[in-house]
């Protein structure tokens, strides 16, 4: 991250905070206040540690960190998902980190967000794991509730790291876990993306990084792990639950209270002067580290029916989650409706969808709204899709977990094409 960090210095804002904070509600009020900018606070109450924040809150900082333009980003992540690169080089501990001692969260400053939440909450850890039958590894960004100075609440959902605890602990036996904090935004980013579980998301990140990707031995538990500011040695434990959350999800409201797994930390390890880094709930950050690597599944299932599909992006003012925009060519009647239902069918949570044609940008709502206001007859160009499976962080979806879907064919009619005309776009 510290070589990121250099770059960000120089092409983005960075605004160093050197007046004490708290970690209780300070720090999160000024990461607000904030939503895009890089903030580092350098004098944090209860740690000897700095806090980094806004690493990745925006697609021009993530486009940067992969060395492509925000428009390229769908096309490299797409890219680095098919031809992940095997990582050859593995370093000792000692090599990257200047301490290692037995764990204690006490000296993270890791931040209490709202005043509703369960408590303090590691936001950016990405948690590596192996598979217990096959040794296939898996990186993943996870929410953690710190429970005492070694013990970790943490929420999964039934995706790959679930499987792989539920197979250990079918076997008696807990997942060895590390928990890397502070790590390059591609890094982060390779973790977010949707592979298949026989695939690698640390070799996905090797692929963004032009196979020169390092990874470090861990000391007590069998795992490799990618550059990082802190390292967190532990295992998942069988059979044992506790109250995890409140805590405030990518909509802006809390989710719920569930009894989720414990991790049981042994060892940690970091770099002198360290960055913990935080990311704000239900901010930019989060948004799109969650669902930006959502947008390379819409775009293939999209390409399948309309090929001459341009981009897709999940907005932020949709929380990166519940709106799409997809730009097409559009080559005959009908396109639009198709990739409407493609899109809804690509990614389940997908509440509102609009397509429009590849004059209009996708990444500037101005020129979405337009589209709508001057492309669109509701009676033609709506599909409405009542009583159909949403998300389970939309609050206005009912109690059985449905929605209705709505799609918006915001393309132009292909017999009336002069009628559409932008003069502000025809070329001299």
């Amino acid at each position: 991250m510290r070589e990121f960090l250099k770059v960000l210095e120089d092409d983005f804002k960075v605004i160093n905070i050197d007046d004490e904070v708290t970690t209780h509600y300070e720090v999160s009020k000024i990461m607000k206040d904030h939503p895009k900018d890089v903030l580092i606070f350098n004098n944090v109450k209860e740690s000897d540690m700095g806090i980094i924040s806004g690493i990745c809150n925006t697609r021009e900082k993530i486009a940067k960190s992969i060395s492509v333009t925000v428009p390229e980003i769908t096309a490299r992540i797409v890219e680095a998902t098919e031809k992940p690169m095997p990582i050859e080089v593995v370093e000792r501990i000692s090599k990257n980190f200047a301490y290692s001692k037995s764990a204690d969260l006490g000296e993270l400053p890791v931040p209490t967000y709202y005043k509703k939440d369960g408590g303090a909450y590691i936001t950016a850890g990405v948690i590596i794991a192996k598979d217990p039958e096959t040794g296939v590894r898996n990186a993943s960004i996870h929410r953690m509730l710190v429970k005492d100075k070694d013990h970790l609440g943490v929420r999964i959902v039934p995706r790959n790291l679930y499987t792989y605890y539920k197979k250990a602990e079918e076997m008696d036996e807990p997942l060895e876990v590390a928990i890397a904090i502070g790590m390059n935004p591609a890094s982060l980013l390779a973790s977010c993306t949707s592979i298949p579980i026989t695939a690698d998301e640390l070799e996905v990140a090797n692929t963004f990084q032009n196979g020169e990707m390092k990874l470090v031995k861990c000391e007590t538990v069998d795992l490799e792990v990618p550059d990082c500011e802190i390292l967190l040695e532990g295992k998942i434990l069988p059979h044992e639950r506790d109250s995890e959350g409140p805590f405030v999800d990518l909509t802006d409201t809390y989710d719920v209270v569930r009894q989720e797994p414990i991790i049981k930390l042994e060892k940690m390890h970091y770099k002198e002067n360290p960055l913990y880094h935080a990311i704000m709930p239900a901010g930019n950050e989060h948004k799109l580290l969650q669902g930006l690597p959502q947008e390379p599944r819409i775009y293939k299932a999209v390409q399948n029916t309309v090929p001459t599909v341009r981009n897709v992006v999940l907005t932020e003012g949709g929380c990166c989650w519940l709106h799409a925009a997809i730009s097409i060519k559009k080559q005959t009647p009908g396109d639009g409706k198709n990739v409407i239902m493609a899109a809804l069918a690509a990614h389940p949570s997908l509440k509102h969808c609009v397509v429009v044609d590849e004059d209009v940008n996708i990444f500037d709502t101005d020129d979405l709204e337009y589209a709508i206001a001057t492309r669109v007859r509701a009676d033609e160009d709506m599909l409405i899709v009542p009583g159909a499976r949403g998300s389970s962080l939309d609050p206005r979806a009912t109690p059985d977990g449905t929605t209705t879907k709505v799609g918006i064919d915001a393309t132009k009619l292909l017999d009336k094409l002069e009628k559409f005309e932008r003069v502000s776009k025809i070329e001299d």
